[in-house]
């Protein structure tokens, strides 16, 4: 397995790949990885030629600069995570070798930005746009894996693909959880052992307005009584917990139905660290 930092020698290198008719797999990450990373490297390994995993912490996704400073940078223990996937190349360019100037092209998702992080972290899906499309000109992929713990990004980089006409297959894959529910993040191993026992709370939340959906409530009433349950723990400072069509965003204002799927999501701080998460309705 290759590392490497030059964003031209990867262009190079899967264009050389291209030529030779092989398969290219995308995953795309900030780093610090857990297993939900490394299934998405295995299925990518599993359904392609040869993987690239790109490791960059995006300077232009992050509205917090106290938030970016402390996102965790693990690149050697990364490395050895991702030795035995049998991904081919760890792309782990600096800054300097994605901006090589300040970009001044700004995208707008229309409003699929406009809600639940997009409404939160302003700025940050255009970030995610701008370093999404050099990614996909550099490793030139057949196909790019994201988790779905990340919905509302995955919207937007579905809508990229259909606005600029990648040639590629996104892939979804399910969100990998820990044992007592929490789903497996980066951000987790900022979380104190008080915090990181009480963030499993946000999952049973989401859990709960499902069952409340299921059982006739209204999209209203099933995220005012997640949110009335989660106020026993007042550690948890909940940002927002949102019922949504899954495809556009747009609030929910009946149940789901065989016509349209729904998707509740959620965003809390715990600890002085922001966790996201979210479940599809039954």
């Amino acid at each position: 397995m290759e590392i490497l930092e030059s964003a031209a020698g990867l262009q190079t290198l899967t264009e050389t790949w291209r030529r030779e008719g092989r398969r290219i797999g995308l995953v795309p990450t900030m780093g610090a990885l857990h297993e939900g990373h490394l299934q998405l490297v295995r299925r990518a390994v599993a359904e392609n030629d040869v993987v690239v995993v790109s490791i960059f912490v995006n300077p232009t996704q992050f509205n917090n600069t106290e938030d970016f400073k402390l996102y965790p940078r693990t690149l050697e223990s990364d490395a050895q995570l991702l030795r035995d996937t049998g991904a081919a190349v760890i792309f782990a360019p600096t800054v300097e070798q994605m901006y090589p100037q300040p970009t001044a092209l700004r995208f707008d998702f229309g409003a699929l930005e406009r809600v639940m992080e997009g409404a939160k972290r302003p700025g940050h899906f255009n970030g995610v746009g701008i370093v999404v499309s050099k990614l996909f000109h550099l490793a030139r992929p057949h196909r790019a894996y994201f988790g779905q713990k990340d919905w509302q990004q995955v919207a937007v980089v579905r809508q990229l693909l259909a606005d600029l006409s990648f040639d590629l297959e996104l892939v979804t894959c399910p969100t990998i959880r820990e044992e007592d529910g929490l789903a497996m993040s980066s951000r987790n191993r900022r979380l104190s052992p008080e915090a990181r026992a009480l963030a499993p709370r946000l999952h049973e939340a989401l859990q709960l307005t499902a069952a409340a959906l299921q059982d006739g409530a209204s999209p209203g009433d099933a995220q005012q009584q997640a949110a009335e349950w989660l106020r026993q723990f007042p550690e948890i400072e909940l940002e927002y917990l949102e019922v949504a069509d899954a495809r556009t965003l747009e609030p929910a204002w009946a149940g789901p139905s065989p016509e349209r799927q729904l998707v509740l999501c959620l965003a809390a701080w715990l600890g002085g660290v922001r966790l996201i998460d979210n479940v599809l309705a039954p």
